[in-house]
């Protein structure tokens, strides 16, 4: 009976995460068809974004339930069991005294932070729930990780601590917001918590990077540095929780909405035989010029990894099948597995990235803090992209070039007649970049519907059409997307958090003041930061590492004299040069993995492409005309 309620439970939070994911797909689709006779969908807006925070909220739910959560786990290098799995329950204890601390700051948020706006047919409070439901099963999920021997006692004993650091939450809950109706002791306490907050807030920022590096969730302890941060310059107890509900609900925020829905279009079309089609025709059509193989490869992996965000994933769909292609061309195993391995990344760098949207609306976001004005957009940032996109393929292509010269490879005659064939099967994935490219920079599209359209139109393909998914294998390809996005979803929050905490203490300036004073050259700083984005890109996913950092280097990109453009292009091209960086870049991991070779073996192949790679940043670092020249003529 027990197991069959837990069963239950599972099924209903699904039902609500994949319907909030599909409501946030048709919204946007609903109101552009309502547009083209000048009607509109009442609280549309709010409703949408209001969709964002439940569909959010549940992901990161689904994430924690099979332990997705992104994380650095440096101590995967630790070769003795016990200390890593003592190290293992302290970072699990960590995050769950965080997950109870932020539950009862979400219940005083609700109670006083809202007013009960209407949205739709419910309340702005109603959604809101989502947020102390989520950290109470998040805190849960940790907890039950821990069931097992002594852990549960100090799992519990988080539990309460949590609870006992979050006596001005729950003062706010009982007595109100003014602070002098709080009896005594607690008064005196909360006074006390806030004292203790200031005096030890450097000692536990400390740890948390340490507890981050060790293997907690990379969120938690983000989440954790921006609480003790804000407790520190004597914030209300749901400052946190305020800030976490506003990254979903502002509308200068609303373009994160894409986030998700690109990633599951990305998981449609690597889930069906999209990919078989699309290396099919490109291979047809390349296939009868020397080298037309590689060309077809490095654009079709630059493809799908625009879509899903992640290379990775790509590595995974597609490897098998283009591996298989290269090895019958004749290539080279070493050659195969570091072009495959190095070309996925490209995609960043072509609309609609993912990258691309968290640093654009990120930058305008600090500028905005800033109070900086700014007059560019999404869009400026994908055109700013395009023109070292395009170098990237061009120095993968070339690199490729160079190590197969002294291989005969044979190319295949043209036939006409094979190529129609395969551009008619492949034509619907072709047409789609087509779609969204033209109806973004158009302006046709916001950015919000360019996702809805891609996802809806990816299902009607590849369901309704190609028939490569059955109708009831719809869930599966949520399943699959769902922890990707839970988990770049708790990144997003918790880094705006880290962000909005970053600009309230002034470090940002100050460490710009100091960097200043020490680094007196914008060129020197430049080679500084491509080091570092270098060495950050090997230990962090993408998504944290723009999130986190953006709010301390934007300020010193503008005091430096560099355009805020350049500035986020140069970002995303070094942290996806990280990707391949041994001894952690993910992507030798992946490699690894799905091409069964040894690691060493994967770094050795990747080595020239990384060279070339880092030649292309070192050019798109020195040359901002590169990433500004194409957006000068649009603006």
């Amino acid at each position: 009976m027990r197991i069959k309620r837990l069963l239950n439970i599972s099924r209903l939070e699904n039902i609500i995460c994949y319907a909030s994911l599909s409501f946030m797909a048709v919204l946007p689709f609903a109101e552009l068809v309502l547009r083209q006779f000048d009607l509109t969908i009442p609280d549309f807006n709010s409703l949408l974004t209001h969709f964002f925070l439940l569909a959010s909220f549940f992901a990161v739910m689904f994430t924690a339930k099979f332990g997705n959560h992104i994380s650095i786990t440096a101590v995967q290098y630790i070769k003795h069991d016990n200390i890593k799995k003592i190290i293992g329950s302290i970072c699990a204890i960590i995050a769950i005294f965080i997950f109870t601390i932020l539950f009862w700051s979400s219940i005083s948020f609700i109670i006083h932070g809202l007013m009960g706006r209407r949205i739709g047919p419910v309340t702005d409070q109603v959604f809101a729930v989502v947020m102390p439901l989520g950290f109470a099963v998040l805190a849960v999920r940790f907890v039950l990780k821990q069931w097992a021997g002594k852990e549960k006692f100090f799992a519990l004993a988080a539990v309460i601590a949590g609870c006992l650091v979050s006596l001005p939450a729950i003062a706010k809950i009982i007595w109100g917001v003014n602070e002098l109706d709080t009896p005594e002791p607690f008064f005196s306490l909360v006074n006390l918590l806030y004292d203790t907050a200031l005096v030890i807030n450097i000692p536990v920022i400390l740890f948390l990077i340490m507890a981050g590096l060790a293997g907690m969730p990379v969120f938690a302890a983000v989440g954790g540095i921006a609480m003790i941060m804000l407790k520190a310059t004597g914030h209300e107890p749901d400052e946190a929780v305020r800030s976490i509900y506003f990254t979903f609900n502002e509308s200068r925020n609303i373009d994160f909405i894409a986030i998700p829905l690109f990633t599951l279009t990305g998981f449609f079309l690597s889930e069906s035989k999209a990919g078989e089609r699309l290396v099919h025709a490109f291979k047809i059509f390349f296939g009868w010029m020397p080298g037309g193989i590689i060309i077809a490869t490095v654009i079709i992996c630059a493809f799908f990894t625009s879509f899903t965000g992640a290379s990775g994933v790509t590595i995974l769909a597609l490897g098998g099948i283009l591996f298989t292609i290269l090895r019958k061309n004749q290539y080279s195993e070493k050659f195969s597995v570091g072009v495959l391995t190095s070309a996925g990344g490209i995609g960043l760098m072509f609309p609609p990235s993912l990258p691309i949207i968290l640093v654009a609306t990120s930058i305008m976001t600090i500028l905005h803090h800033m109070e900086i004005p700014t007059d560019y957009t999404h869009i400026h940032f994908f055109i700013g992209a395009i023109i070292p996109g395009l170098i990237l393929i061009l120095a993968m292509i070339i690199t490729s070039f160079i190590m197969t010269s002294k291989i005969k490879i044979p190319v295949e005659k043209f036939n006409l007649s094979e190529a129609i064939k395969a551009l008619k099967n492949s034509f619907f994935e072709i047409l789609l970049p087509v779609i969204i490219i033209t109806g973004i920079f158009s302006g046709f599209l916001t950015l919000v519907e360019a996702s809805a359209v891609a996802l809806i139109y990816v299902i009607i393909v590849e369901v309704f059409i190609k028939k490569d998914i059955p109708i009831s294998g719809i869930t599966s390809v949520f399943r699959k997307a769902v922890p990707i996005i839970g988990g770049i979803m708790a990144i997003l929050a918790m880094a705006m958090l880290l962000s909005y905490a970053f600009m309230d203490s002034g470090v940002p300036d100050s460490f710009a003041s100091w960097m200043q004073y020490t680094v007196e050259s914008p060129i020197v700083f430049l080679l500084l930061l491509n080091l570092a984005l270098l060495i950050i890109g090997c230990f962090m996913d993408i998504f944290s590492a723009i999130l986190v950092f953006l709010p301390l280097i934007v300020p010193l990109g503008y005091i430096y004299g560099i355009d805020p453009l350049h500035l986020g292009i140069i970002f995303v091209i070094n942290l996806e040069a990280g990707f391949l960086t041994p001894p952690v870049g993910i992507n030798l991991f992946l490699a690894s993995y799905r091409f069964n070779k040894p690691f060493m073996e994967v770094c050795a192949s990747v080595l020239p492409f990384l060279l070339a790679r880092i030649i292309v940043v070192l050019l798109v670092t020195f040359l901002p005309w590169l990433s500004t020249w194409l957006v000068g003529l649009f603006m």
